[in-house]
């Protein structure tokens, strides 16, 4: 346990440490720029390792949940426990998110640090940071289009029926699978089921927030379409 508490301590600073180099060295744009690609490296990284973790060093997390961790689950999610501290700390200093995204740094954090505590069930919390963070590059790409001026065209829209499909097909589609089979092996301890179960339903509700979005968006360009298209029918008929 002391050799893992090193690793989120030294997670922790790292991150902070990376943070505030980009403050330092950027200090053109705000604080939420320099935090946001914290962010997104973070995203990155640890969908790419945990990738690994599921798809090739394995076991399958969808047949083997509660399984003792191993040392590379273990890092991943020193790793990740790190940023979240990190971050959640940023969130409350500057109040810049709600309630719901609160609510799911706490769970993961108390999630990954039960995994931690009693030494399994590392391979479906390595899973669940996978399926939470695959669209997490998107959200920042999308802020950072906005920055730059750019969202409203086809590098916006791209980026958002991204999310939302990946979004649906991965924390949804998958998150459901993932936790029938966390909920139906004996496994797994009444703590991470809850913890799962507290996951997914926060997935729900990111959804709801999705799809309601989707349709404003969807809806508006629609309206926009059809008065352009009244627009150039009045033009020819003018022109005839």
């Amino acid at each position: 346990m002391t050799s893992l508490l090193l690793e989120v301590s030294c997670s922790l600073m790292g991150w902070i440490a990376l943070y505030a180099s980009l403050c330092h060295l950027d200090d053109r744009h705000g604080y939420e720029w320099n935090c946001r690609l914290v962010t997104l490296l973070h995203g990155v990284l640890i969908v790419c390792l945990t990738a690994y973790i599921g798809f090739v060093d394995g076991p399958w997390p969808f047949t083997s949940p509660g399984s003792e961790n191993t040392p590379l689950q273990a890092w991943a999610m020193c790793l990740s426990l790190g940023y979240f501290l990190f971050d959640m700390s940023w969130c409350l200093y500057f109040r810049t998110e709600g309630a719901v995204m609160l609510a799911h740094h706490t769970v993961s954090i108390l999630g990954i640090m039960l995994a931690l505590w009693l030494g399994e069930s590392g391979l479906e919390v390595c899973a669940v940071l996978f399926g939470s963070e695959i669209t997490n590059p998107l959200l920042q790409a999308r802020w950072f289009l906005r920055q730059a001026g750019r969202y409203e065209g086809p590098a916006g829209d791209l980026v958002d029926l991204l999310f939302v499909v990946l979004f649906a097909g991965v924390r949804v589609g998958l998150g459901s699978w993932m936790l029938c089979c966390e909920l139906a092996s004996p496994r797994p301890r009444l703590a991470m089921k809850a913890g799962g179960v507290a996951m997914y339903a926060l997935s729900w509700v990111f959804m709801a927030n999705i799809a309601r979005f989707a349709y404003r968006k969807s809806s508006a360009k629609y309206r926009r379409w059809q008065d352009r298209k009244r627009a150039l029918n009045g033009h020819a008929g003018k022109a005839a």
